[in-house]
């Protein structure tokens, strides 16, 4: 769960906005339509009766959307706000201590792009070195061309304030540290028991081998095989969350009783 700086207000510090969703943002479930089409959704706006794409990260970022009063919060660090996007969930620390926990509330229905890959591809970064770390260092290193990186993903997240003390994933309930896993809900769906085995993040650690429950979902997470484990919020969990890109296993706890694809 990412932790930021933030403030209600924008301020000398706290220039960059986290906007709620916009209420013309339609969301369609093309299941709804074609069998075929089941878990696949689109996004856009209508206008003159079509669904129009919706504006891109960088016109967002550009300030196509700062005439609509979106802003729910300002943080400090854009790198910080475009990989809070990434986790769908984080903690807002203001300056008089509060927290303000936020969560996924849509997205502008473009696809999603990892610029982990888009580094790889221009020589930046090796497939076997990339992780949230080396992505965070070598945006940090080039700010100059950071801009340009990060507006390679065209898909961009609105947030909504959550109440409570834990993150609420996409199954509506808080997440447990270790026990909630998201998932590409195409192919598992929301609520399902998981047997996990795959390799610590820590080297030498043994491996990760416990039961979770598929609760939650991510722009990132694309596949029959792709999951994220949370890890919890805090320096550690952020830590062992940016370097846990593990091979391994994941099994699916169904009813015997229970038809495949149903």
């Amino acid at each position: 769960e990412a932790e930021l700086s933030g403030s209600l207000t924008r301020t000398a510090r706290h220039t960059v906005p986290l906007h709620r969703r916009p209420d013309d943002l339609v969301m369609v479930d093309l299941g709804q339509f074609r069998d075929e089409l089941k878990g696949q959704r689109i996004a856009g706006r209508v206008i003159d009766g079509s669904l129009k794409p919706y504006e891109s990260r960088q016109q967002i970022v550009g300030g196509a959307l700062d005439s609509r009063r979106l802003e729910i919060l300002w943080v400090d660090d854009p790198v910080d706000a475009f990989f809070l996007q990434i986790q769908g969930s984080g903690r807002v620390t203001l300056a008089d201590g509060r927290v303000i926990r936020v969560g996924y509330a849509g997205q502008n229905g473009h696809p999603y792009v990892a610029i982990g890959r888009e580094l790889i591809a221009k020589g930046e970064l090796t497939r076997e070195n990339v992780s949230m770390q080396s992505i965070r260092a070598w945006l940090a290193a080039n700010p100059g061309r950071a801009d340009e990186i990060m507006n390679s993903n065209p898909s961009y997240v609105f947030f909504r304030e959550l109440p409570g003390e834990g993150p609420v994933g996409a199954q509506g309930v808080a997440l447990t540290p270790l026990r909630s896993l998201a998932v590409d809900r195409r192919f598992v769906p929301l609520g399902t028991p998981v047997w996990l085995d795959v390799d610590h993040p820590d080297s030498g650690a043994p491996r990760l081998r416990q039961l979770v429950v598929a609760q939650d979902v991510g722009g990132a997470i694309r596949g029959p095989v792709r999951g994220d484990l949370f890890w919890g919020h805090g320096k550690d969990a952020a830590d062992k969350a940016g370097r846990m890109k593990s091979t391994g296993f994941y099994y699916l706890l169904l009813p015997k009783a229970l038809t495949p694809g149903s």
